[in-house]
């Protein structure tokens, strides 16, 4: 007994230790920040300056909307698209501003994002102000977002990764067959493409139709809105695009993609001479970021209405509590809960970036949509890049829908996948199993059973009953026949644009004119916009590492996986998806890399 307690303190003692060194850990790494923030807040901002927008990260719907790693605790705030349009408004108005710097042109994110910070540079350059672009590489996205400025700068050897989209998909169902896993998969929808990676090698007439559709669509709207920027004929830039011309920095400026090939010191001095400047100047630059924390992030507590934003980006899942880019039912019940609850909330905008998930979650979350609007309190929708499956089904009862010309939306359809390892298991490793049941669906889910006939048709007929009360819920909000959204259903994802046509959205239309139609049906003039849910700095993110019993191991696992795989970690991150998911599923094809 007496080295049961020994033990027993030492373990405690330990793990006192350990965790005293944690907040000593936590406690520097807050001062130290605190210290940069107060840093931050002192920026000077001197006339006749260039507002610097780098484009080499994520670029998040909301400001700090990404995980962050443990590693990373000193990184500045990932400002979100709306808050970067936001300094972006503010600059083109600010008399100290007079110029935009577009530097390291390479974001990840996608078109319809990239349209939207596209036309927000070119309202900036409506005002007089230049904006001037330079980069070693301009990826796709990132070119077109830079064909609007007035000179476009590239290294000499550097490139123009511009020529045309395509749409990749992984197949797995090699590799899971060398592996004896079965994969049991039921859907409804012939559209329905998001299981396609598990159960085929290639992809189906019907899933290759609606890619190809919804590729061309965008495909146009970018050469469309660079040939006006250029004063290219449109001809002439798809001859470019054709024969990629930007593959090499000479071939480029041939073909008139960008204006000159310089180096960065070189892209300086022409800063310097739109400025006025002498080149003995200092370069008066100001960080985007720097720039919002000074000038823009405020609050007009003059208003006492309030619209809501709440932001709904990411994966739809169950639970408490999801990661940073993730929908959980559980927190945004409760958030729209508190919403709906508050009497100076007189309209809600749901801002949608989502390509769906979990049904149950969808559900949960609609609940609260019909909720708010039976309360009095409007909701609009504004979609994002992606707003499809279980992300139209949140957004399908609101009082009015807006879209992106290019958001993928629709994807009206469900699907459940369960691999059977009951074969892996045996030729493998040697392992069988065997149960004694006292109903005949007792062991029904393990993966180390096969399913009967009599539980397949159990399985999909809870598949298709699901999918009938999706089309009940499109049709009581879209004011159609459960037949009629059946013909536009089927899991088809549509470009926002054609989702207009056949009635899935009611209008084209960023986030401002979703606050805008907010405001008109609430009957307001005078509000101020608050956003939700609240983002974690990083040091609060490392705080609730230390007081949950999560595994630290598996952060820093993640860190490093997307630190190696880089590009590849998305088909990582596929697969670790997969493997989390659970129960029946209403989302897109687990990854469309559209490059």
């Amino acid at each position: 007994m007496g080295h049961f307690f020994r033990s027993l303190f030492a373990s405690c003692l330990g793990t006192l230790l350990a965790l005293a060194l944690l907040l000593f850990i936590a406690i520097g790494s807050l001062a130290g920040l605190a210290s940069k923030g107060l840093e931050k807040a002192k920026v000077d901002i001197k006339p006749n300056s260039v507002l610097v927008l780098t484009l080499d990260k994520v670029v998040p719907e909301k400001t700090n909307n990404v995980p962050l790693s443990l590693m990373e605790l000193e990184q500045e705030d990932v400002l979100g698209l709306h808050d970067i349009i936001r300094a972006i408004r503010k600059a083109k108005e600010d008399p100290d501003i007079k110029g935009i710097y577009l530097d390291k042109v390479a974001p990840v994110m996608g078109w319809s994002s990239a349209s939207t910070l596209r036309a927000a540079l070119e309202d900036f350059r409506s005002s007089g102000k230049f904006v001037i672009a330079y980069a070693d590489l301009y990826t796709q996205s990132g070119y077109y977002i830079a064909s609007v400025s007035d000179e476009v700068w590239l290294n000499p050897i550097g490139m123009v990764d511009f020529r045309g989209l395509s749409s990749l998909i992984l197949f797995f169902k090699g590799m899971l067959d060398k592996l004896d896993v079965q994969m049991r998969i039921f859907y409804a929808g012939k559209f329905k493409s998001a299981t396609e990676p598990f159960r085929s090698d290639k992809m189906s007439p019907e899933n290759r139709l609606q890619v190809r559709e919804y590729l061309t669509t965008v495909y146009n709207s970018v050469l469309a809105d660079i040939s006006a920027s250029r004063k290219m004929a449109l001809d002439s830039l798809r001859s470019a695009v054709e024969n990629f011309d930007g593959r090499a920095a000479h071939t480029a400026l041939r073909s008139r993609l960008v204006d000159r090939l310089a180096y960065e010191d070189e892209a300086n001095k022409r800063l310097k001479e739109r400025l006025g400047l002498s080149q003995e100047d200092k370069l008066p630059l100001v960080k985007i970021e720097d720039y919002f924390a000074t000038r823009v992030k405020k609050t007009d507590w003059k208003s006492k209405d309030k619209i809501a934003i709440v932001y709904a980006e990411g994966a739809l899942v169950g639970g408490k509590e999801g990661e940073p880019g993730e929908i959980a039912d559980g927190p945004y019940v409760k958030l729209l809960r508190k919403v709906r609850k508050d009497k100076a909330v007189k309209a809600i905008v749901l801002r949608i970036n989502s390509p769906g998930g979990s049904v149950l979650a969808s559900e949960n979350i609609l609940r609260e949509v019909i909720l708010c609007r039976e309360a009095g309190k409007p909701v609009i929708v504004s979609m994002g890049d992606v707003a499809a499956s279980g992300g139209y089904y949140i957004a399908c009862q609101a009082d009015s829908i807006f879209a992106e010309p290019t958001t993928i939306t629709g994807s009206i359809g469900v699907f459940g996948l369960i691999p059977i390892l009951q074969n892996t298991m045996k030729n493998k490793l040697g392992i069988t199993a065997d149960t004694v049941r006292t109903q005949r669906y007792s062991a029904m889910g393990t993966p180390f059973f096969d399913f009967s006939p009599d539980e397949s048709r159990l399985i999909q007929a809870q598949i298709d009953r699901i999918y009938a009360d999706f089309l009940e819920r499109v049709a009581k909000g879209r004011r159609m026949t459960p037949e009629q959204v059946h013909e536009i259903a089927q899991g088809r994802v549509w470009a926002g644009q054609k989702a207009r046509e056949i009635g899935l959205v009611d209008d084209l239309g960023g986030l401002d004119r979703a606050l805008s139609a907010a405001a008109k049906r609430a009957g307001i003039e005078k509000y101020r916009v608050v956003e939700y849910p609240a983002t974690k700095t990083p040091i609060e993110q490392l705080l609730d590492k230390i007081t949950q019993t999560s595994d630290p191991d598996d952060e820093v696992r993640t860190w490093m996986m997307r630190s190696d795989l880089g590009e590849l970690y998305p088909m990582y991150r596929m697969l670790r998806d997969a493997r989390k998911n659970q129960g029946i599923q209403a989302r897109l094809p687990y990854e469309i890399i559209l490059r």
